[in-house]
C-alpha cells in the first residue's frame, strides 16, 4: 500500500489490537502510578463524530520553522500529497500560545483565518471562551521556545503541564476528546507515565510521537513481522534530550516487530567523548562496543555523510577522520529483556540525517535504511506531511495509528540516557521500562 496515493489500509487505520492498558503490562506493581481508583470514562463510544472536527492547538512558540508552524500551517493551508494539494478535513478554531517572540506568526494566522482565535489560557482555548469543552480534538506542540534548562541539560518544555490543564477541562466538562502530543511525552519520566495512565483511566484517545515513524524510508524496507533480531543501531545528528529521541524512536519502529513483540529495556549506559571512541575501538558488543558492520551500513545509507577530505565526496571515513570531525560523540548502549542489543549514536559533524541498521539471525547482510527528512532548508518540513495526515486520521477515527507504548518507552530511554550521562556514564537498570506491547500489522512509514 502506497500511502502517498491512498489512505492507510484498514489494518493501519484501526491502530494496535491492544488496549492502552497493555502499555504497562510487565511493569512491576510497585512501580505503578495509582490514580485513586477507576475513573468514569469521559469519551463514550456513541459520541457523535463530526465530519470536520474542531481542533484546539496548544503551542509553546509559533515562528518560522518551529514545529507549530510546520504542523499548524498544514492543518490550516494544506500540503502536497501525491498529485494534489490536500486540505485536511479539520477546522483549527483555537490556539493557546505560551510565548510570543519577535518573529511570532500566530497573530498573523489569527488575523487571516476568520474562525481562528488565540485565547489567553488553555481552558479558554478548549472551551472557546465558555465554561465547557467545545472542541473535538487537542494538538499539543510543546517544542521550541525559551524555557529553563536543568542541571542535567534537559529543556523543561511544558508538555505535561499543557496535558494536565487539558485533563482538568475534560474532568470539569464530563467528557474527553482525542489528544495528540508532538514528540516525547515529557522530560520527566514520572510525568510521562502519569500522562499515559491518565488517558487510560479516563479512556480518551491519546497519540504521541514525532514525524520519524511516518516519513519516507530510503530504501523502503520493513522489519519482517516476527523476525529474530540480534543487534541494531541508529546514527543521527543533533543533541541529547532532542534528536536522541528521534534516533531511539527510529529503532523502536523496527524492533517492536521482532519475534514476540516488544518486551521492554532492562539496562542502559550512555557514553560521551573519549568513552565513545573507546567503544568504537572495542569491535563488538561483548567487548563494550557494537557490531562494526552496523556502523558501516548506517554511514553508507546516509545522504548527508560529510566528506572526510576536501575534494573527495565518496571516501569512507577512517577512525582518525571520525575523531577529527566529531567533537563530542554520544552513544546509548542498551539491552532489551529478550537479549536484543541496541546502540544509538549522535555524531554531529559526520552525519546530518538519521539511519538504521539491524543484524538479523540467519542473515549476514544488515537490514538498513535512511529515514528521509528532506534536504534541509525549504524542503525539510515535508517530512511533517505524513504526521499531519495521521493526526487527521486520529481525530476522525479516535484510535491512534501506532502504539502509544512506543512513545512511552522511547521517552523513558531518553530520560535514562540523560540520567546515565549525568551519573558519569553509569550503567542503569531500568525495571520501569519493562513495557510490553504488540506492533500494528502494517507500519506507518510513508511509501514513495
Amino acid at each position: 500500500m502506497e500511502l502517498a496515493d491512498k489512505p492507510p489500509s484498514e489494518a493501519t487505520r484501526l491502530g494496535p489490537k491492544v488496549s492502552r492498558r497493555s502499555v504497562l503490562a510487565g511493569v512491576p506493581a510497585a512501580a505503578m502510578l495509582t490514580l485513586g481508583g477507576r475513573a468514569r470514562p469521559l469519551l463514550a463510544e456513541e459520541t457523535p463524530r463530526p465530519k470536520r472536527p474542531k481542533i484546539a492547538a496548544l503551542i509553546t512558540e509559533f515562528r518560522r520553522n518551529s514545529h507549530a508552524e510546520v504542523i499548524v500551517d498544514r492543518i490550516l493551508e494544506g500540503y502536497g500529497w501525491a498529485s494534489e494539494h490536500y486540505h485536511p478535513k479539520l477546522d483549527l478554531v483555537a490556539m493557546y500560545v505560551d510565548q510570543f517572540p519577535d518573529a511570532d506568526l500566530s497573530r498573523e494566522r489569527e488575523s487571516r483565518f476568520e474562525n481562528l482565535n488565540i485565547y489567553p489560557t488553555i481552558a479558554e482555548a478548549l472551551c472557546l471562551g465558555g465554561d465547557q469543552l467545545a472542541v473535538d480534538g487537542v494538538v499539543i506542540i510543546g517544542e521550541h521556545g525559551s524555557y529553563p534548562v536543568n542541571k542535567k541539560g534537559q529543556t523543561l518544555y511544558p508538555r505535561y503541564e499543557f496535558f494536565d490543564q487539558t485533563v482538568d477541562v475534560f474532568r470539569n466538562s464530563g467528557r474527553g476528546v482525542p489528544v495528540f502530543n508532538d514528540k516525547h511525552l515529557s522530560w520527566k519520566w514520572d510525568w510521562a507515565r502519569q500522562m499515559v495512565d491518565t488517558a487510560d483511566e479516563l479512556t480518551f484517545p491519546f497519540m504521541a510521537g514525532s514525524s520519524l515513524p511516518v516519513t519516507w524510508r530510503v530504501p523502503a524496507v520493513e522489519m519482517p513481522l516476527g523476525a529474530e533480531v540480534e543487534e541494531v543501531m541508529s546514527i543521527a545528528n543533533g543533541n541529547v534530550d532532542s534528536y536522541d529521541f528521534h534516533a531511539l524512536e527510529t529503532i523502536q519502529c523496527f524492533v517492536e516487530r521482532r519475534k514476540g513483540g516488544e518486551c521492554g529495556v532492562v539496562r542502559l549506559q550512555a557514553l560521551r567523548g573519549d568513552d565513545v571512541w573507546k567503544a568504537f575501538e572495542a569491535g563488538s558488543w561483548d567487548s563494550g562496543g557494537w557490531n562494526p558492520a552496523l556502523l558501516e551500513a548506517c554511514l553508507c545509507r546516509s545522504h548527508e555523510l560529510a566528506p572526510a577530505r576536501e575534494g573527495f565526496n565518496h571516501v569512507y571515513p577512517t577512525f582518525d577522520d571520525m575523531r577529527r570531525m566529531v567533537k563530542e560523540p554520544v552513544a546509548y548502549r542498551f539491552e532489551y529483556g529478550d537479549g536484543l542489543k541496541a546502540t544509538m549514536l549522535l555524531l554531529n559533524g559526520l552525519v546530518g540525517d538519521i539511519t538504521f541498521a539491524a543484524k538479523l539471525k540467519w542473515q549476514d547482510e544488515p537490514l538498513s535504511t535512511l529515514n528521509y527528512l528532506g534536504g534541509g532548508g525549504t524542503t525539510q518540513p515535508h517530512n511533517f506531511d505524513g504526521l499531519v495526515w495521521y493526526i487527521e486520521k486520529f481525530m476522525h477515527d479516535r484510535k491512534p495509528p501506532y502504539p502509544l507504548a512506543r512513545t512511552l518507552l522511547t521517552t523513558g530511554l531518553v530520560a535514562a540516557g540523560v540520567e546515565s550521562l549525568w551519573q558519569d556514564s553509569a550503567t542503569l537498570d531500568t525495571p520501569h521500562l519493562a513495557i510490553r506491547y504488540q506492533p500494528t500489522g502494517e507500519s506507518t512509514y510513508r511509501r514513495a
